[in-house]
């Protein structure tokens, strides 16, 4: 179910290499598009990437992206600025696209880990330089996408200390 999915999710930085079927993939993108987005301006695109080379491109000028050695695959997901409905919210769409395909991949027991691009301008760049991506199109950030070769326990975040009714008290 959908609470599960999102209490057990977590970031998996070791991967089996055994592929990710097609129809999963398609199910995460599915996924990705039924996101909220700010005036339903979809702002979305994805670039899948499966090739080993280009993989490993990008833990080149991606500090703290060696799990894509192992990863038999990464979305990289970019907002597209001719889409955006109301200046600035590109973000937040992708972000929301971002957060469906992370359950998602739980709910079929594959793992992810988001790895953020934008605002670093040097990522944004190298990822922007590797992929072709043209000048209206911004790469948020880069989903390693694979069967995991870890199990992490379900953390409990919740915190009521963070919840205020009404007024900040």
């Amino acid at each position: 179910d959908y609470m599960k999915a999102i209490l057990e999710r977590r970031s998996i930085r070791k991967y089996t290499g055994e592929p990710v079927s097609d129809a999963d993939l398609k199910d995460l993108l599915k996924a990705a598009m039924a996101a909220p987005s700010a005036g339903n301006g979809q702002p979305w695109e994805f670039i899948i990437v499966n090739d080993r080379q280009l993989l490993t491109e990008i833990t080149k000028v991606h500090p703290y992206s060696a799990m894509l050695l192992q990863a038999p695959l990464a979305i990289i997901v970019c907002g597209k600025l001719d889409n955006e409905r109301y200046k600035g919210y590109w973000a937040q769409d992708c972000s929301a696209a971002t957060e469906n395909i992370l359950i998602a991949a739980q709910s079929k027991g594959l793992g992810t880990v988001w790895l953020g691009v934008y605002p670093v301008e040097e990522r944004v760049n190298g990822i922007r330089k590797i992929f072709k991506i043209p000048e209206n199109m911004i790469p948020l950030n880069v989903i390693a996408v694979g069967h995991p070769a870890e199990k992490k326990k379900p953390s409990d975040r919740y915190d009521e200390n963070r919840i205020h009714f009404n007024k900040w008290e």
